[in-house]
């Protein structure tokens, strides 16, 4: 009898050749930008063809590359978490003619090694309540600019981007070379003819983090006031309360992080830090968050020592090397003076605390 409760074993799924060596994998080495190459204990040989993709698909594009896994990969394909495809044969005279096929439908192949992956985002304005930004649409601008970066592997180490639309941080931007977050910048606008009618008081305030939320003063009125000041914009009271919408367009925008990583390799894993606290949301290409990415990436590469990632780059020069070669100016958002900050958030496999 099949019992249908959680998702299905991934072994099932994986290739013949894979599933035969799983675990006695020998090694691997980097072919060309976006080819992979894994050689097992036992002979066996396993080509990976990389290539982009974007996050919110439509059914005719999942046709389309089943269609290619179906003619050179034996009907086996995999999505990476950063939303890669990746195409996986053991048969290296298909592996041009994969690559070749990849391209006429427009995909790009790259994204190994020593250059930047695909950025692993959030929802934004097409799905997320929330948002304080659209997700898609600027990492779509984002990545056309450095679209070089992708498909080559000039960069000193490997660099991951990462996108959320808002403080939620959906899109794990706390552990990223450089990260990108939705922020708004006005409180919750209080709706108190509806508060009543579709929201439970009691739960709206148990969501907030900062206790920025209480009963309306006038015993009369069934409704919630905000302390302005402890708020922080992080719209959980939104999420359970449809009469506390936080966008607003004129709020609303970005802020760039930097210098985190999940790496254990030559340092510890490292948590992002604010470089930017704040830019203008202007779809659809968003300008300034697209040249401000760039100026980052650009003064890393030309910066960085070899295998040498964003945090650790930043931690030999120091930080205040790093404004000054981006041309960053230092703030007074970039002083943590958060209530609830922690006296330090060194988090490592190292040592922990």
């Amino acid at each position: 009898m099949a019992i249908d409760i959680g998702p299905p074993d991934y072994k099932e799924m994986l290739h013949p050749v894979i599933k035969k060596n799983y675990g006695k994998w020998k090694y691997h080495e980097i072919l060309q930008p976006g080819v992979l190459k894994h050689v097992s204990e036992t002979g066996d040989e396993v080509y990976t063809v990389r290539a982009g993709s974007p996050r919110l698909v439509s059914v005719d594009f999942i046709r389309e590359i089943c269609d290619i896994a179906d003619k050179y990969c034996d009907g086996y394909l995999r999505f990476t978490s950063r939303h890669c495809v990746e195409f996986m044969t053991p048969d290296k005279e298909r592996i041009q003619p994969l690559i070749d096929e990849v391209k006429a439908h427009k995909l790009p192949v790259g994204g190994t090694g020593k250059s930047i992956s695909n950025i692993v985002h959030t929802q934004g304005w097409a799905h997320c309540h929330s948002a304080a930004t659209d997700a898609s649409g600027p990492v779509k601008a984002i990545m056309d600019e450095l679209y070089d970066y992708f498909v080559s592997m000039k960069l000193p180490a490997l660099f991951r981007i990462s996108f959320a639309c808002c403080l939620n941080m959906c899109g794990a931007v706390h552990c990223s070379d450089l990260a990108i977050v939705g922020v708004h910048r006005k409180p919750p606008k209080v709706n108190h003819e509806k508060i009543a009618v579709v929201c439970e008081i009691p739960t709206t305030m148990a969501s907030c983090p900062t206790g920025a939320i209480r009963r309306h003063p006038d015993p009369n009125i069934k409704s919630m006031v905000i302390n302005e000041e402890r708020c922080m914009y992080c719209s959980n009271c939104f999420t359970v309360c449809p009469a506390m919408p936080i966008a607003d367009a004129e709020g609303d925008g970005l802020a760039i992080y930097v210098g985190g990583k999940v790496s254990n390799a030559r340092h510890a894993p490292m948590f992002s830090r604010l470089a930017i606290p704040y830019l203008p949301n202007n779809p659809p290409r968003w300008p300034e968050l697209v040249s401000a990415v760039k100026n980052i990436v650009e003064v890393y590469a030309a910066n960085a020592r070899k295998w040498e990632r964003m945090g650790e780059w930043i931690e030999r020069v120091g930080w205040e090397r790093f404004f000054s070669l981006t041309g960053i100016p230092f703030t007074e958002q970039h002083i943590d003076d958060f209530t609830h900050a922690v006296e330090t958030f060194r988090t490592s496999t190292h040592f922990k605390w």
